[in-house]
């Protein structure tokens, strides 16, 4: 083939198999007693986040109040420096750490609309609890708004043509991400409460 790829958006995914049942419940317990008692989170979630709950606004540094999200990160370090690394990103003389890590939940009807992290390098979400048919994440081409004139993609073109992708959205999955890169989550059509972990790494 004479084309070559440049520019590529890399979006890692990884199943935490070894450590899901038991840190899974553990999380979804915390996070259940955790909705319970911040009072705050749900002042903040019932202005924007409607429906929902998040701690992003209360409780964003779960890593460091809690051993059973202290756990967690001690697991997704692991695959950070993975994603680091087939990124080739110079990490010379400093470390990725990471520096915020809250809770989300999603009952139905309840949406995220599109944005991105500021101020991070490597962001990601961990599923906890994800309903049958509940949405994924989904991320949209960083170079749509330079498309000027293209004509659509057919309707069968691979998901590196496309001009998003969702990752479906299941229990024990980890999903990374360049902080840079847009996403959101469609309305939860299921009864089910959909919960994950967010969380940014930054590297300054």
């Amino acid at each position: 083939m004479p084309s070559k790829v440049y520019f590529p958006t890399l979006i890692y995914t990884a199943t935490l198999r070894e450590r899901r049942g038991d840190l899974n419940g553990r999380l979804l317990a915390e996070i259940q007693q955790m909705r319970h008692d911040d009072a705050a989170g749900r002042r903040w979630s019932s202005k924007n986040y409607p429906g929902g709950y998040t701690s992003y606004n209360s409780s964003h540094r779960l890593h460091l109040m809690s051993p059973t999200f202290a756990d967690l990160e001690r697991v997704l370090n692991r695959h950070v420096g993975r994603f680091a690394d087939e990124l080739e990103l110079d990490l010379s003389g400093r470390a990725l750490s990471m520096t915020d890590c809250w809770a989300n939940v999603m009952p139905r009807h309840v949406m995220h609309g599109l944005h991105l992290h500021p101020l991070s390098t490597i962001s990601g979400t961990y599923y906890v609890q994800t309903p049958r048919g509940c949405p994924g994440l989904k991320f949209e081409d960083p170079r749509l708004d330079r498309y000027m004139a293209a004509p659509p993609r057919k309707a069968d073109a691979g998901p590196e043509h496309r001009p998003w992708v969702v990752v479906p959205a299941e229990a024990g999955t980890l999903i990374l991400f360049e902080s840079w890169l847009r996403h959101e989550v469609a309305p939860n059509p299921m009864k089910s409460e959909r919960i994950s972990v967010s969380f940014n790494y930054n590297w300054f």
